[in-house]
């Protein structure tokens, strides 16, 4: 009944799918490989941009962390705003 609806084997099918798809992911990487190498300074630049926002956006949450620690220290209420603790004690007199 299944023979119908598969003219080959599904492992052949599924095998030869794989066999595409990494030829041409072979021929991506050597297209971006060359594209690297003929156009290096332009990406040598984008690599250092993408480095240096990233340094100062490391920066950036240091310096609101340790502002939010510096005000929860500061604080009383140790950052609890809102906030009401209610207990039942079953043994009070």
């Amino acid at each position: 009944m299944f023979r119908f609806f598969f003219s080959r084997p599904v492992e052949y099918q599924v095998g030869r799918t794989l066999a595409k798809s990494s030829f041409v992911g072979g021929l991506f990487l050597i297209g971006f490989g060359m594209l690297v190498f003929i156009l290096r300074d332009i990406f040598a630049f984008l690599a250092a941009a993408v480095f240096f926002m990233a340094g100062f956006s490391a920066i950036g949450y240091a310096i609101r962390t340790w502002l939010i620690l510096y005000k929860m220290k500061r604080s009383d209420n140790n950052g609890r705003q809102n906030v009401t603790i209610r207990s039942d004690e079953p043994f009070q007199d």
